[in-house]
């Protein structure tokens, strides 16, 4: 058995444990490429069809990975109109421990997970599939769904990068999308989180991102020179009717947002159809508005999940889980 396949056998060991799932992926610190520290807690999203069904059949099986007091409370019911209702459709358990290794998984409703990737519709786990993750159940072909995820990001990107950067520049701006506004970056995480991720994780980022890279190419849109690295020089034209192209290249529910801010026009595409377009009147008026959008979201999800969090994993948790980014972000810091 290959490497690759001995590890992504070893992250899917977790899953023998609990009921079936649709989709399953691993993101953050496991991925490294040198990571061997047992200690550290393996990261999963798990997408499931029905959230409270699923709930319900892992308490029977796994009672230990909940609160005693979201169990006795309301079980499977209560677990799930917490995550809906309070935070932003996802129920993490943390500090799960199974064959003296650490887990912490995020349930959430496939339909969620799909609305989120396509549109932005909270940007919380569309802002995780934006970076490297291991796929390791994939029954809706959600890794397909996802590049359209991942042209989003390019785009938004671009409109925050200067005319000239390198791919690593690119990478920590598409990395940083997803923390703008997380209001945890104030104090209970790595100041230099970014730029440690596109660091150790940079081939992934390139496997990620080289196609969609180069079909920005072929239109047009970029220009590669090679650099002494092995990472490229990127060219972008800072032109107005760029700018207008990859505000169009964002999710609807982003470029709605900036239309109720900028303004919008309509228009009639070949086949009939009324389209909407937001008025782009420069560009850094354009990438000013789409950052403020993306902020608020990011800042309204981070807190909702990190209230629903408290909630449902209980008083002893949510300290030692705090605990543990607060030792992180202040090593940073010092």
């Amino acid at each position: 058995m290959s490497m690759e396949k001995e590890k992504k056998a070893e992250l899917a060991s977790l899953l023998k444990f609990l009921p079936p799932v649709e989709f399953c992926c691993v993101y953050g610190s496991a991925l490294h490429p040198n990571n061997y520290n047992k200690s550290t807690m393996v990261d999963y999203i798990l997408g499931v069809s029905d959230p409270m069904q699923w709930h319900s059949q892992n308490l029977k099986m796994n009672r230990d990975h909940y609160a005693s007091s979201m169990v006795y409370l309301g079980g499977a019911k209560l677990i799930t109109q917490v995550a809906d209702e309070i935070g932003v459709g996802v129920h993490f358990n943390p500090f799960v421990s199974v064959n003296d290794e650490m887990f912490k998984y995020g349930v959430v409703r496939m339909h969620d997970l799909v609305e989120d990737v396509l549109n932005w519709e909270t940007f919380y786990l569309s802002g995780r599939l934006q970076k490297p993750v291991q796929v390791l159940v994939d029954n809706l072909d959600i890794g397909n769904l996802n590049s359209v995820n991942l042209k989003g990001a390019i785009s938004a990107a671009l409109l925050l990068l200067p005319a000239k950067f390198t791919e690593e520049h690119l990478y920590a701006k598409i990395c940083s999308l997803s923390y703008m506004g997380d209001l945890r970056m104030l104090f209970a995480e790595d100041r230099n989180k970014v730029k440690k991720i596109v660091q150790v994780q940079f081939d992934l980022f390139q496997t990620m991102y080289k196609p969609l890279l180069e079909e920005y190419g072929a239109k047009g849109l970029l220009r590669f020179s090679s650099s002494d690295g092995h990472q490229a020089i990127i060219s972008q034209d800072c032109g107005l009717s760029v700018a207008r192209s990859l505000v169009s290249s964002l999710p609807s529910k982003v470029r709605s947002q900036m239309g109720m801010k900028l303004g919008e026009k309509t228009k009639l595409s070949e086949s009939g159809r009324v389209l909407r377009e937001v008025v782009v009147g420069s560009r850094e008026e354009a990438a000013e508005c789409m950052r403020g959008v993306l902020r608020r979201k990011v800042m309204v999800s981070s807190a909702r999940q990190a209230v629903s969090g408290l909630v449902a994993v209980g008083g002893v948790n949510a300290i030692r889980y705090l605990a543990n980014k607060m030792e992180k972000a202040w090593k940073s810091w010092t």
